[in-house]
This record gives C-alpha cells, structure tokens and sequence, in this order.
C-alpha cells in the first residue's frame, strides 16, 4: 500500500478535502528559529531527515510557523499584478511550501511509526488545523481566479504537457474541493471537513489501541502444537516483553495471527485468536469503532451532495481510472461469480477432510486457513512451514536490490552518515548503473510500540526537477516479529510477496522523472498506484531471485527445484480465499459510500449484505468495517470508495506481466526499459490510461486478470 506522499500534505489536503473549522488555524507566537525541525534538511545528498532535531510536543506551533510561511506566499501570488501566468502562480504554488513539506514528512514518520507519549494528543490537535489549512487555499479566491486563468489559458500558452496537466490538477482539484461553492455553502463544508479530520484521526488511533492492547494468552506448551520452533519462540518473546515469561502470547495483528491460524492444532485456541483479531473496533468499549464510521460516512455524503455529486462514491472515483462507481462496481462483480465458485468447491474439499480425520464440525472462518494448509499439502505435497526457513528477511531485501539493478540498473549501499528515526531503521543510497545518486531509501521492518500495523510505503521528500534536481527520499515500512538477537528473521511466502509489493512502490517513487511535485511519483490516480507495486510482486517467484536469494538460513542451500515445482503447480491454490476476502471489502466499501445518507446499523449493514451477494460463511471480509483504515483512518486512508483500486491495479499487473511473458520473459530487457519510461517514470504527468497504452501499445485486457487468479482457464 502506498501512502500519501509524507512531503506534500498541502497537495493531499486539496486532493481528499480533509476537515476544517470555520476559522482557520492561526500561527503561534514563536519565531521560526525556534523550531530546529523547521530548518532546511543538510548534509549529503542534497540534505536529509533531521530526525534528532524532533520535539514532539513542538509540532503544533512548528507547523502553526510553516503554515504563516505558505500563507506568505500565497499572499504573494495573489498580490502580483501582473496577469496570472504558469510561471507566477502555478510554479509559484509549487514552490510555496518548503517548510511545511519537511515539517510533514517529520511528523508523518512520528505518527504512523512512532505513535506514543505524546503524539496521540498531537494528532488530535493537529488534524482538524490541516484539514483548515487546506480549506483556506482551496476557498481562497483570489488565488483560485489565477489558477482557473492559467487553465482557461492552457492551450493558448506555450506550455509543456506536464505543465498542462499540473495546472489542470490545480484547477480540478480546487473545484473539487468547493472553490465554486457560495459563502454558506463553503462554511458547511468547513464545518464537514473538521469534524471528518478528527473522526479519521479518531478510528486510526482506537484501532491502534485495539492492535497493540488484547492478545490472547497461551498457557501451556501444547497449545502451540503444530507451529513452527521460529513461530514457538515468536511467541515466548511476545509474552517476555509483556512480563509474561515462561508463557506464549499472541499480539493481535495480523503478522501473528495468520501464522496461527494457519498452523495451530488447537481449534479452540485458533478460534480466540480469531475472534480476538476480527473483532478489533468492534467490542462496545471505548475503542469502538462503529459510530465513528456512521458519522463519516454521512458527512461525506453531505459534502459530496454539497459539491454537486450524487453520493461520495462518485466523487472519490471521478478522477480515477474507474471514472464511474458503475465501472469499478462492474469489475468486482465480474470476479464476484467466479470467485464464490472456487472458494465453494475449496470449502467441500475441506469439509470432507475435516469428516476423514473424524471431525464432526461445520468448518468455520478460524478453521479456513488451517484446513487450507493441509489440502496445499495433500495435493501439491507443499507444506509452506517448509518454505520458511528459506526465507530470511535480509536476504530477500538483497533479492529486491538484485532485481532492481538486473531491470532498471539501480545499486543498493547501505549508508551510516545520515540520521535513522528507530534502531530499527537502515539506510541506504541507490545509485543508477552509471554510479549517479538516484535518491535515498529508508528500511524500517519491524513491529513495535506506537507503530500502525500493516506495511506501507512513504515518500519523505518527492523528486522534482525545478532548475535543479532534487532527489526522492522514501521508505518501505513492515511489522515483522524480530527475532532472537543473533538469529536471523524468517518470514513467511505471503510477508515476502508483500515485501516485493511495497518496493514495487518504493521505485515507483525513486524512478520518478517530473518537473513538479504534484505530479511526482505516486502522486497517481487510486487504482493506478497499485500497479508498479503488484507488478513488482511477480519477480520475487521467479527461479532467479529464488535460487540466488531463498537460501536455507542453516544450511545456505537454495530452495530445492522439487519444492519450487510444487510452489509452481500450486500457484493458483486458495486464490479463491485470497480473492474473495479482498473482494467482499472492495464491495462493502462501495455500497456504503454509495448508500446516502441513511444511519445504518453497521452490524447489520455488513452481514445482510455480505448474506445478499452470498458470501460464503466460511470467509470473512479482510478488512471488517470498525476496522477498515483504508477508509476510515485518518493515519492511512484515502481509499474510501477507492479499495476497489487493487483489483483495479491487479488487471493493468495481470497484463503488464504478459507483456514479459510474449518477450524474452521477466528479464526482457527492452519491456523493463518501457515499463520505466512510460511508467514507473511518468508519475501523474500525464493520464494512467494514456500511460499503460504507451506502455502495452493498447488498453488494458482483463482476461490476463482472470486467468492469473484461476478463474479463466
């Protein structure tokens, strides 16, 4: 998943119109010397994160600073007599928030990495004043005239493409953010916006509280039957930390709790954990989840209506590739068939192995992974705990430089001269095959304290080339277990896919080659973004990374061809599962953006509908909604009516591939050169549909979709 971009908030504040109040936010006293987080990033390679000079409790009135200082300049542009031009008022907006850009990049890391002591009470401040922020450039309209000047004077000016299509982001997403709005009308979507800042800001961090807090507790040994030693000792470490030792524990986030699902003989322990996992936000305490949603979803709606939209779905996807809800809803439905249909017939084979070792019992969603387990191994002979001691954390983060230099030339150095913001973290200079600085990328893969769960990717500082270069800074960010001191991390084929996929991100960011930063890296549409990272996934199973880089981590033997050939043969296994949990979520995500404003009874809302479009029991949804923070989290978000963008993304992946495939294959190296050219390298520079033609000479084919999932034979 790629975040927003960490140095651009004003630009993310246009884009998803976050709250506001009816004033906006005033700066405080304090000069900007006082804040040494404020000051220009120094050192090499064109500077860098001054982490050490972060004081938490200073964010507020440093960005109260920054933002004066944007103010300035906007005042700036609005105050220039000369007629609005690309160069005086949509360059000069694109130059007019250094220090805020830093500011965000400092806090973002803090908040989604670094989310203790202070910082809860920072974002509850803060998130409101942002989304106020925004408000007051978008509803600035002296500063919107100059904007829609330039863009009603596009095509008359001699200006480049890209430049034509920043001032039409400009233009597009101030419209769409109420610039054309009357006074009241403006002062109601303030009012909206504020109070959806502090309700996503709300629902991430109950939904933090819920990860880290419950956990369920082990007792005895033979309660970790079936687990592997690494998993075993995962466990005795979790309850070591929470003074629990000589007992086992199970954190509640999905990194340890899928790998007890998948494994664990105690059907009664696999079902607390379980339940314990999936009902996150949803337990009628103080951190739940549900009204918070209610709320958020009626308020968009308002706005969307207040904006000139039918609901909020329509608005979200206006600017994607979807364009419409219909289209993205069309998608789904068209995997929805196929989908029930494998997972019915993996549930009757299932059922009956359940009726073969004497059980008794309908299979239920905590038996669902354990059971798919043993049909991988009953029919493939593939038992994917055999998989994982080939799996060593450090040595697939090798296999993802190695192929980043074997496709786009780039080289990997681990670095010691700049700051890391957690022990945790490394860092290192990419460089291009010549030797040239490409930018700079963080590693940061372990769960811990104050930390979101789930795996992202962040960009720190976006690359532009404005008279000079500069270079992109980002990140790739994981919760894996850390292992005993000395020992290395194992990790399992769905966390090593997932590594792939977030650094498919990572490039996408570092390959970057635009002018502005609006348009810079994944500042892309929703259901494009996804496309470089899931594209990127496919290269991990590939023999070439897995000979060199899944080395048993005692003996340092590759993965034996015979264990590949079974992976190969079982590449479609439980597809149905995998999909079907995704789908279900893209599905409730766009019925209930697209349900009016009705109150609804979010219980109720998820079961009928899931039980209307015949959701197997067996399964449920990945992301239930008290705690879908792809939707709702203020941390994370910005993919309300959007979750459908995977799929979306995975057609465009599904077909990209194939492109490979017709050539010389994963390693062809003229479609790895088109695919960064007209790709990875374009950012939003021009339109996704016009890029991906460029790239594959057509529009997308989504049978290579259908038949990469199983479906289509």
């Amino acid at each position: 998943m790629s975040s927003q971009s960490l140095a651009s908030l004003t630009l993310a504040l246009l884009i998803v119109a976050g709250g506001s109040p009816a004033r906006a936010a005033q700066p405080q006293t304090a000069s900007k010397k006082d804040f040494a987080m404020l000051a220009p990033w120094k050192g090499p390679f064109g500077g860098v994160p001054a982490w050490s000079k972060v004081n938490p409790a200073d964010f507020p009135a440093a960005f109260g600073v920054a933002m004066q200082a944007q103010r300035d300049a906007i005042q700036r542009i609005t105050s220039e007599p000369k007629p609005a031009t690309f160069a005086n008022t949509i360059l000069a907006m694109e130059q007019s928030s250094p220090a805020m850009d830093r500011l965000n990049a400092l806090y973002g890391v803090h908040v989604s990495t670094l989310n203790k002591g202070v910082i809860p009470a920072v974002e509850q401040e803060m998130s409101p004043k942002f989304a106020a922020f925004g408000d007051e450039i978008t509803q600035n309209e002296a500063l919107f005239k100059r904007i829609e000047a330039v863009h009603l004077n596009a095509a008359k000016a001699k200006l480049t493409p890209e430049q034509k299509r920043v001032t039409w982001v400009y233009y597009t997403n101030f419209v769409r953010s109420g610039a054309k709005l009357t006074g009241p009308q403006k002062t109601r979507l303030r009012e909206l916006n504020q109070r959806m800042a502090t309700l996503g800001t709300q629902f991430g961090q109950n939904l933090l509280a819920d990860e880290s807090t419950p956990y369920t507790l082990i007792e005895s040994e033979a309660g970790l039957a079936g687990l592997s030693k690494d998993l075993k000792a995962a466990a005795a470490r979790a309850a070591e930390k929470r003074g629990l030792k000589g007992k086992w524990v199970i954190d509640n986030t999905r990194s340890s709790a899928d790998p007890f699902l998948s494994y664990a003989e105690n059907r009664e322990l696999r079902e607390k954990v379980w339940r314990t996992f999936v009902n996150r936000g949803d337990n009628g305490d103080k951190t739940d989840n549900k009204a918070v949603a209610v709320e958020m979803l009626k308020l968009r709606f308002e706005r969307a209506q207040l904006l000139g939209y039918t609901t909020h779905a329509h608005w979200a996807v206006e600017q994607a590739m979807a364009g419409t809800p219909d289209r993205a809803v069309a998608l789904l439905e068209a995997v929805w068939k196929p989908c029930v249909a494998q997972v019915r017939a993996d549930v009757a084979d299932m059922q009956a192995l359940v009726a073969k070792e004497g059980g008794t019992f309908k299979l239920a969603p905590w038996d669902y992974r354990f059971y798919a387990e043993k049909q991988r191994k009953a029919k493939y002979d593939l038992d994917l705990n055999e998989v994982t001691p080939y799996l060593q954390l450090d040595k697939l983060r090798e296999g993802m430089f190695w192929t980043a230099g074997q496709l786009y030339g780039l080289r990997f150095r681990q670095i010691s001269n700049v700051e890391v913001q957690h022990p945790d973290v490394t860092a290192y200079e990419v460089t291009d095959a010549k030797g040239a600085h490409v930018g700079l990328y963080y590693f940061d893969p372990f769960a811990r304290e104050g930390k979101r769960s789930g795996a992202w990717m962040s960009e720190y500082r976006l690359q532009t080339h404005l008279g000079k270069r500069v270079t992109p800074i980002v990140s790739n960010n994981s919760n894996f277990v850390k292992g005993a001191p000395g020992q290395p991390v194992l990790i399992s084929w769905d966390d090593a896919t997932t590594m792939f996929h977030e650094f498919g991100h990572a490039l996408h960011g570092l390959l970057s080659d635009s002018s502005y930063p609006t348009v810079s890296g994944t500042n892309t549409a929703r259901d494009f973004v996804e496309f470089p990272s899931q594209i990127n996934e496919h290269w991990f199973q590939t023999p070439e990374v897995l000979n060199r880089f899944a080395l048993h981590y005692q003996t340092g033997k590759p993965l034996p061809k015979t264990m590949l050939d079974k992976i190969n043969r079982a590449r479609t296994f439980n597809e149905g599962f995998a999909t079907m949990e995704y789908l279900a979520s893209a599905v409730i995500d766009m019925k209930l953006h697209m349900a009016g404003g009705k109150t609804l009874d979010m219980a109720a809302f998820e079961k009928d509908e899931l039980t209307r479009l015949g959701m197997p029991a067996e399964i449920v949804m990945r992301h239930r909604i008290p705690q879908f923070a792809h939707i709702f989290s203020g941390g994370v978000g910005g993919y309300e009516a959007g979750y459908y963008a995977y799929l979306w993304s995975d057609a465009l992946t599904a077909d990209a591939w194939q492109a490979f495939l017709e050539g010389q294959g994963p390693w062809d190296p003229k479609v790895a050169a088109r695919l960064r050219k007209e790709i990875l390298a374009v950012g939003n520079t021009k339109d996704p549909a016009e890029a991906f033609r460029a790239f594959r000479g057509r529009d997308v084919n989504t049978d290579a979709l259908m038949r990469k999932r199983g479906f289509l034979k």
